[in-house]
């Protein structure tokens, strides 16, 4: 009769039977030790599934099946594991890098904006035309000032230039303030700061213009910038 030793029992069987226990040597199509004295000595200890009591012999069979489904259970669990950190660690380095992507491409679009701005920025500084341009009058009527203005003036600053010289003079360039000596469209207290422009300054709309324009952008930034500060200020 061949034996499977196991700690705790030993199978009489010519038929491999699950093993409770951690196995020590297997006889019947697997190598045992060639040494007798060994196979006996671990089978002393041993004890026979013939020897165990019918009714017992199920349990100890399930019992064996039940480890070895634990046993595979957890093996599958700890790989299932490592399979989703895996998988976690891939995501988020896929995640990482289309952010970053994202980030760049809105930086450059923002970047390409901000260069159309300016480019339009120049081309509206750059279409307007001088004061020197434009031959004198004797007089001005005030769509022709407003006319003047507007090829003067930035494209999309000329409707807050236009508001200041709306509240300061109504569009009249001989506009004088009696009591306080500011003079012409943009009211220049004192009017003659405005010989910096021309010395035609109390004839001429376009130089009252362009002292107007450098006014508003040397201290405001823009003729907008200016006309924020005078609705706040109702002067700027």
């Amino acid at each position: 009769m061949s034996r499977i030793s196991v700690r705790g029992f030993a199978v009489a069987s010519a038929t491999a039977v699950t093993t409770v226990g951690a196995v020590v040597g297997v006889a019947s199509g697997n190598s045992l030790p060639a040494n007798g004295d060994n196979l006996e000595t671990t089978a002393a200890d041993a004890t026979l599934l013939a020897d165990i009591p019918v009714g017992e012999q199920a349990q100890v069979q399930v019992a064996s099946l039940t480890q070895q489904a634990d046993a595979q259970a957890a093996a599958a669990d700890a790989s299932a594991r490592k399979s989703a950190e895996e998988a976690a660690r891939l995501q988020a380095a896929k995640d990482a890098e289309a952010k970053k992507e994202a980030a760049e491409e809105k930086a450059q679009r923002e970047a390409e904006a901000r260069e159309a701005k300016e480019a339009e920025e120049r081309a509206s500084r750059s279409a307007v035309r001088e004061a020197s341009s434009f031959s004198t009058q004797s007089s001005y009527s005030i769509s022709e000032v407003q006319a003047i203005a507007r090829q003067m003036v930035p494209g999309d600053q000329f409707q807050c230039f236009s508001n200041i010289v709306d509240h300061e003079s109504s569009w009249n360039y001989r506009a004088q303030n009696p009591s306080s000596g500011a003079y012409g469209l943009v009211q220049a207290l004192p009017g003659s700061k405005m010989a910096s422009a021309g010395a035609d300054w109390q004839t001429n709309p376009a130089t009252q213009i362009k002292w107007g324009l450098n006014y508003m952008n040397d201290r405001y930034g823009s003729p907008c910038g200016a006309w924020s500060f005078w609705q706040a200020n109702r002067w700027y």
